[in-house]
């Protein structure tokens, strides 16, 4: 079968077989729900009769024991439906992302909308002044980084937007090929960390939970905690005995008088410190549950790459792993947040609640503080990692790279756009190897010359990033990447077009050498002339510096350049043909300047009488 068959087979297999699943778990679920209720009926009518004196109120005992055990079993059933949805919906995702609908399908982003960071594109991670990611659409709807990430944390996120917008050394990238060939395999364990948890809430930053670990801790007494432990256990203890005896025993209520000024005499002078520790962990405990899946699904893993085994054992932790470590810390989270329950409201300053739980909170980063930091960066680069095993795995026929120990040099066979569908991708070879370090692109509108620059620049964000690209061979030395394509201009910092290009042109040429350089018409916002005069300029200056890279051009005096700069560089070009009154592309690319100009043909062909 072709190879792109074999995932698309797998997922549609196990589709079906997850959404078997779930139709036999709501079906499981619904007959607990019945039976509930026919338990209760029955607690009813057996209490009815209880107090009609007909039977013994003893009888009641075994089916409220069987309605709470109802209960708890429905909610394990509601649970396992939840994970079973989360599997199809990770099924269905990988469908779509092989079928190339993975930017128009409903379940595009899998998070609640409550926790939408606009899409799972990354919007968060744009930024105007980088030197490609927005003319390369590496972030965004329909991106780079929307194929890629299946990361369940914003740390995962976080560190595979850093991989693509930051190259790699080579000794790095190939850790990296290592681990992604370990994990290629792991469906079951991408499906595991997949249907973990709630789904995660993007705008909580793991780099919070980092910086308060590491924040020095001043833990209280043991003493200290024992004894609120204690008095708020002898209170609540006199309190049941006061009412026990219709509030008419005077010693319960000197017990709880005297409990309570105990109480008093420990938590306010502490106040203030116990709510500094509240207000300092409510940001960085978010999202702990999940965390403590993830890392509970990752302490069962045993890897035999260097650098993932390295990963895992930054996860280990003498004594109680990590999660149980993480779950503690969410669990007093999470009875941090019952405060605005009426119960606890009611009863929580008698058994010192907040005092406790900050103790607790205390106690647990002087405890685990320091580790956490560690923790993240382990579980924020497998999801990393993963994320681009789980792109290899869907992309069979993608390979990896080659990494040349000289350059500058960029030598890719079949070059193809990962973002587009595979019938419309029209693959193209670029060769940028000594003594050529200059490709001049012209050829008409609409033929193909930007697609070339963005093809270059992505699969060369791929393999700088660890990932597979899209190509039957590349072979590429480090380069430090720019491009000029998509240039506009701002209202917010008062540019022009013309500025914001140039500003962005300077950028390119202050890379770290050696550099890449993908432009797309240079210099468009001012006359021929000066357009001319700077273009061939800027070219000089970035093959001075030892940079390669490609420049389109509509302008044919511009490819006198490349003659005079031969054999260092040449001309190649797209065109296209006129059947039947329509513009024909075939989006190959060839030697030499283009021909012929479209620029009429095309507004004759929208109405314009010119």
């Amino acid at each position: 079968m072709p190879p792109g068959d074999q995932p698309r087979e797998i997922y549609s297999s196990r589709l079906a077989e997850r959404t078997k699943e779930l139709t036999a778990l709501q079906s499981r679920r619904n007959q607990t729900g019945t039976l509930r209720l026919l338990v209760f009926l029955v607690i009813a009518g057996t209490f009815w009769l209880a107090i009609q004196g007909t039977v013994s109120g003893w009888l009641t005992i075994l089916p409220v024991i069987a309605f709470i055990a109802l209960v708890s079993w429905q909610a394990r059933l509601e649970r396992a439906c939840e994970c079973t949805r989360r599997a199809i919906r990770f099924y269905e995702q990988g469908l779509a992302r092989i079928e190339n609908r993975w930017h128009t399908t409903p379940h595009a982003d899998n998070r609640n909308d409550k926790n939408n960071d606009n899409s799972k594109g990354g919007e968060r991670f744009k930024d105007a002044h980088h030197p490609y990611s927005g003319d390369l659409d590496i972030f965004g709807h329909g991106s780079l980084f929307h194929l890629i990430s299946t990361a369940r944390t914003a740390g995962g996120e976080a560190r595979l937007a850093a991989w693509l917008q930051t190259p790699a050394p080579v000794a790095e990238l190939q850790e990296r090929h290592a681990a992604i060939e370990e994990l290629k395999p792991l469906l079951d364990l991408r499906e595991q960390l997949a249907v973990v948890g709630d789904d995660f809430g993007a705008a909580s930053s793991p780099a919070h939970l980092a910086r308060w670990g590491q924040e020095p801790a001043n833990p209280f007494p043991a003493w200290m905690r024992v004894t609120a432990l204690v008095l708020s256990a002898c209170a609540l203890s006199a309190l049941v005995w006061w009412f026990g005896t219709d509030l008419a025993q005077p010693n319960a209520q000197i017990a709880l008088i005297a409990a309570g000024v105990l109480e008093a005499l420990i938590a306010i002078p502490h106040r203030t410190r116990i709510l500094a520790i509240i207000a300092a962990v409510e940001e960085p405990a978010h999202d702990l549950a999940l965390l403590s899946q993830i890392m509970a699904t990752l302490e069962k893993q045993q890897f035999q790459s260097a650098h993932l085994a390295a990963l895992r054992a930054s996860i280990n932790t003498s004594g109680q792993p990590a999660s149980r470590r993480i779950a503690r810390l969410s669990r007093l989270a999470e009875l941090l947040d019952s405060r605005d329950s009426p119960l606890v409201r009611a009863i929580g300053p008698l058994i010192l609640w907040t005092t406790q739980l900050g103790m607790g909170i205390e106690a647990w980063r002087a405890e685990n503080g320091p580790h956490v930091a560690q923790w993240l960066g382990a579980v924020s680069e497998i999801e990393a990692l993963s994320s681009l095993a789980n792109y290899a795995w869907e992309h069979p026929a993608d390979l990896f790279p080659v990494f040349a120990e000289t350059g500058p040099l960029f030598q890719g066979e079949d070059l193809g756009h990962p973002l587009l569908r595979a019938e419309n991708c029209v693959r193209n070879s670029v060769c940028l190897a000594p003594p050529l370090r200059l490709i001049i692109v012209s050829g008409s509108n609409m033929s193909g010359k930007s697609t070339l620059l963005r093809t270059i620049g992505i699969n060369t964000v791929l393999a700088f990033a660890g990932a597979p690209v899209r190509a039957t061979s590349l072979t590429i030395s480090p380069l430090s990447v720019g491009a000029s394509i998509r240039t506009t201009d701002s209202l917010e910092e008062g540019h022009s077009r013309f500025m914001a290009e140039i500003l962005r042109l300077k950028q390119v040429l202050e890379l770290p050498a050696p550099a890449l350089f993908l432009l797309d018409e240079l210099l468009g916002g001012t006359n021929s002339h000066d357009r001319a005069l700077g273009s061939e300029g800027l070219i000089r200056a970035l093959l001075d510096r030892g940079a390669i890279g490609l420049v389109t051009t509509h302008d044919l005096s511009l490819a006198r350049v490349a003659d005079e700069l031969a054999p260092a560089a040449t001309n190649v070009h797209f065109e296209d043909r006129l059947e039947n009154d329509r513009l024909v592309f075939d989006y190959t690319m060839r030697p030499g300047v283009v021909t012929r100009s479209n620029a009429l043909d095309l507004m004759r062909a929208v109405g314009l009488d010119v």
